[in-house]
Order: structure tokens, then sequence, then C-alpha cells
């Protein structure tokens, strides 16, 4: 987590820098007619500040939190549970697994990019380039060829000779296409099998002629039963991250 903490430094440094040497005060006071004083804040911090929210999601749609939080969402409403496990619960284990799985991507452009430019070794352009290298080959290894063709056919992209050629823009929005395809085939398959209980409670319920008793209520505790008979959480977990190893990342 530190290792994105120091990533995020780097991207919002430059800002608060040049602020500062454009003599752009955060809070300014000024004396009103009643003898009061009126504050205002700068509108270029201003403007700073709302670049520096949208940072977390722009690397957030950078990483495997996208097909991660599908995935579980699918898994929710296929169990049935409602709200359980809440929406809360469910960021925050997509959280630590996208930074499990995302660990090695960090620690090399932690490495290669953060330290660097702390040490004053590299300076800003050369850092940011240098530390989305990372992402850029995470991201390739992730997305279809098809989506990478259509946003370049969509954006009027030249030719590409090779993957250096793609542009961020169109590597971005193809990258998010292909995570959310992958995450419905994989919440595809985690359906299946509830799916099939649901089917054989309802088969039951009708042969028995309780037509008037809701199958949903009879067929979630089998759902549950079966889901961590199987382990369920460790399979979803372990195949999700096995899922990017298969995909090159």
């Amino acid at each position: 987590m530190w290792r994105l903490f120091g990533l995020l430094t780097l991207l919002a440094m430059p800002q608060l820098s040049w602020a500062v040497e454009a003599g752009l005060p955060m809070l300014s006071t000024s004396r009103n007619a009643s003898g009061g004083e009126d504050y205002t804040v700068s509108l270029q911090l201003l403007g700073i500040m709302t670049i520096l929210t949208l940072i977390p999601a722009l690397v957030l749609g950078m990483t495997a939190f996208t097909r991660i939080i599908i995935v579980l969402a699918i898994l929710r409403q296929a169990l049935g549970t409602g709200q359980s496990p809440s929406n809360q619960v469910l960021l925050t284990i997509s959280l630590f697994l996208t930074f499990f799985v995302m660990s090695p991507v960090l620690d090399v452009a932690y490495k290669e990019a953060v330290v660097p430019y702390q040490a004053d070794e590299m300076n800003f352009t050369d850092a940011v380039k240098t530390g989305f290298e990372p992402f850029r080959n995470f991201m390739l290894s992730q997305t279809r060829e098809d989506d990478i063709a259509m946003f370049a056919e969509i954006a009027n992209v030249p030719t590409m000779a090779g993957p250096e050629d793609v542009p961020v823009t169109v590597l971005m929005a193809a990258f998010i296409t292909s995570e959310l395809k992958t995450a419905f085939q994989i919440g595809f398959l985690v359906f299946i099998p509830f799916v099939i209980i649901d089917l054989v409670v309802a088969s039951v319920l009708m042969s028995m002629g309780m037509m008037m008793l809701s199958p949903m209520m009879i067929s979630l505790p089998f759902k549950i039963m079966l889901f961590v008979l199987v382990d369920g959480w460790s399979l979803i977990m372990g195949s999700l991250a096995a899922s990017f190893r298969l995909s090159g990342g």
C-alpha cells in the first residue's frame, strides 16, 4: 500500500510545487466593508485539488480492481443474500486483492520511478514515463487485440507497428472493456451452480404441490451450505488472482 501511496505522491508533487512557486496561497483573506474578513480559495488551487481526486480513479482503472469487484458483485447476486456481504466489505476485499495482484507491478514502478525521483536522480517527466511502463505492460497483457483495434479505429489512430505504439487513451479504454468482458465470463461460470440449485429446488417444490412457497427462500440455505463446503471464498480469490497470471499478468 505504501508503494501505491508513493506513486500517488509522485503524481501530486509537481502540481503542488507549481502552486507554491506561482505564489498561489491555499487560503487568502480580505477586509470587507463591515470590518470583517472574507476568505477565498484560489480557483487554480481548487482545480488542482479536483484533479488530485481523480487520480485514484485513474489508478484503479489501470489495475485488477474492475474485474475483481464485478465478479464479487455477481457472486453476491448468485448467492441471493441481498446486501450481505455489504458494499463496503466487497470494496475492501477488492482493494486488498488488487494490491496483492498488482504488488509486482507496484514494486517495479516504485523502484524504477519513485525512488530515483525522490533521490533527484530523475526528473518528473522521465519518472512518470518510467513509472507508467509496468502498468502499460500489465494492461497490454490483459487486453484483447480486437478491443485495441476497435478503439484505434474509433480514434483514427494510424497503423501501429507493435504494442509500444498503442496510445495511452486507446490502451486504457480497451483494457477496461476487456476487463468487463472477462469479469462477466467468470461471473457466468460462478452463476451456473447456483442456478442449478434454484432449478432443482423449484422442481421439487412444484412436484410436491408447494407452488405458494418461494423457491428462493428454500434454496438459499443450500446455496450457502454448498459455498461453505467447497470453501468458496478461497476458490474465488485464488481463481481471480490466477486469472491474471494465466493472462500473462
